[in-house]
C-alpha cells in the first residue's frame, strides 16, 4: 500500500491547486464536486503517511535491539516493538477501509418511511416511538428533519409516517436501518402484564434529485381530494390532498398534510421520485451479483433485521449478531455504536470481496 502514497500525495496536490483557481472558486458545483473528492483523498494521504512512520520506527526498533546486550534493554525493545506491531495493523487495517471507493449515494439526503405492521395499535404506539428515536439521532448529528406525511392513530400512534433527513453523510449512517424492527414489551393497552411482539417497518430511500430520475407528466394520474384527521375526522374543507399514481409501476404516494393543493403535490413528487430511483439501485444491485455480498442483510424490508426488548433492557441486531444492555438510551437517539458497527461489517465484507 505504501507504494501507492506518492501518487495520491499528487493527487492531493492537484485537487489543491484546482481548488485554488478562481474558475473554480466560481463554480460552486465545480467547487463543491473536487471537496468530495479531496475529503476522500487526504484522509487516505494521513494514514498512508502515518505507516511509513510507523514501519520507520519498527526498523529503527529492530535495529536496536539487535546490538542490545543488556538484558533490561532487550526487555524494553520488545516491548516496544510489541507496542508498534499493533499499532502497524490497526493502521493498515484502517488505509485498507479508506481506500474502498466511497458509495456515490452515502452523501445523499433521504426520505424515510416507517410504517406499522403487525401488532395493531402497539405498533402503531412503536412507529411512533421509533420516530421520536431517529428525530433525536438526528439532532445529535444537525440533521434537518420535514415530515412529508403521516397518518394517526387516536392515542398517539402512527399508522404510517414519511419524512425528510438533510444534512452531511446521511444516507451514509442510516442506510442500514431499511428492514423489519420487532419490539418485544408490555403495551399501554395491556392490563394483564403480558410482554407482546410486534413489528415496524423502516424503508430509507436516498432522495432523488430532479437530474436524478425523470419522471414524465403523462405517466401521473393525480386526484385531488379533502384531507382527513384519525378516525375519519374532517381536518380541511378545500380539496387540498393529493393521490399521485405512477401509471408504468402502478406506486401511489398520498400527501395531505399541508393546506396548500400545490405543497402537497411537491412532496409527493418528491416521495414518488425517491422511490423510482431506489428501484432503479435495486435493480443494478441484483445486476452486480458481486455488489450483492457487500451489503448487510439482503435489504428486502420483510426481513427481521433488529430486536427491542423492553424487559431485559435489550437490543439485538440480528445481521451482525450485535446484542447492546441500553435500550432507552438507543429509544432516545443515542444509535452511534449500533449505526457504526453496521459500517465497519459493511466495510469488512467489502474487503474480502476485493
Amino acid at each position: 500500500m505504501l507504494e501507492k502514497l506518492p501518487d495520491f500525495q499528487q493527487q492531493l496536490q492537484n485537487l489543491d491547486k484546482r481548488l485554488a483557481e478562481p474558475e473554480v472558486m466560481s463554480d460552486m458545483k465545480a467547487y463543491k464536486n473536487l471537496m468530495v473528492e479531496r475529503s476522500h483523498i487526504a484522509p487516505i494521504v494521513e494514514k498512508l503517511e502515518e505507516m511509513r512512520s510507523l514501519e520507520e520506527q519498527k526498523a529503527e526498533a529492530e535495529e536496536l535491539a539487535k546490538g542490545e546486550t543488556d538484558a533490561g534493554m532487550i526487555e524494553l525493545a520488545k516491548a516496544e516493538l510489541s507496542e508498534l506491531e499493533e499499532k502497524l495493523e490497526r493502521c493498515t487495517k484502517e488505509c485498507k477501509m479508506l481506500l474502498i471507493p466511497p458509495d456515490p449515494l452515502d452523501g445523499k439526503n433521504i426520505i424515510m418511511e416507517i410504517r406499522a405492521g403487525t401488532g395493531g395499535e402497539e405498533a402503531a404506539l412503536f412507529a411512533s416511538d421509533m420516530f421520536r428515536m431517529y428525530s433525536h439521532y438526528a439532532d445529535s448529528k444537525r440533521w434537518k428533519i420535514e415530515i412529508i406525511s403521516q397518518n394517526e392513530t387516536g392515542i398517539g400512534g402512527l399508522k404510517e409516517i414519511v419524512f425528510s433527513i438533510t444534512g452531511r453523510d446521511v444516507y451514509g449512517s442510516l442506510r442500514y436501518e431499511s428492514g423489519v424492527h420487532r419490539v418485544q414489551r408490555v403495551p399501554e393497552t395491556e392490563s394483564g402484564g403480558r410482554i407482546h411482539t410486534s413489528a415496524v417497518t423502516v424503508a430509507v430511500l436516498p432522495e432523488a434529485e430532479e437530474t436524478d430520475i425523470e419522471i414524465r407528466q403523462e405517466d401521473l394520474k393525480i386526484d385531488v381530494m379533502r384531507a382527513g384527521g384519525p378516525g375519519g375526522q374532517c381536518v380541511n374543507t378545500t380539496d387540498s390532498a393529493v393521490r399521485m399514481t405512477h401509471i408504468p409501476t402502478g406506486i401511489v404516494v398520498i400527501c395531505q398534510d399541508e393546506k396548500s393543493q400545490i405543497k402537497n403535490r411537491a412532496k409527493a413528487l418528491r416521495v414518488l421520485r425517491s422511490r423510482l430511483y431506489d428501484m432503479e439501485e435495486a435493480k443494478k444491485q441484483k445486476e452486480r451479483a458481486d455488489a450483492r455480498k457487500n451489503q448487510v442483510g439482503s435489504g428486502d424490508r420483510s426481513e427481521r433485521i433488529r430486536t427491542y426488548n423492553f424487559p431485559q433492557n435489550r437490543v439485538t441486531d440480528h445481521r451482525i449478531n450485535l446484542t447492546l444492555y441500553k435500550l432507552e438510551l438507543i429509544m432516545n437517539g443515542d444509535l452511534e455504536e449500533l449505526i457504526e458497527a453496521l459500517k465497519i461489517h459493511a466495510g469488512e465484507q467489502a474487503l474480502k470481496e476485493a
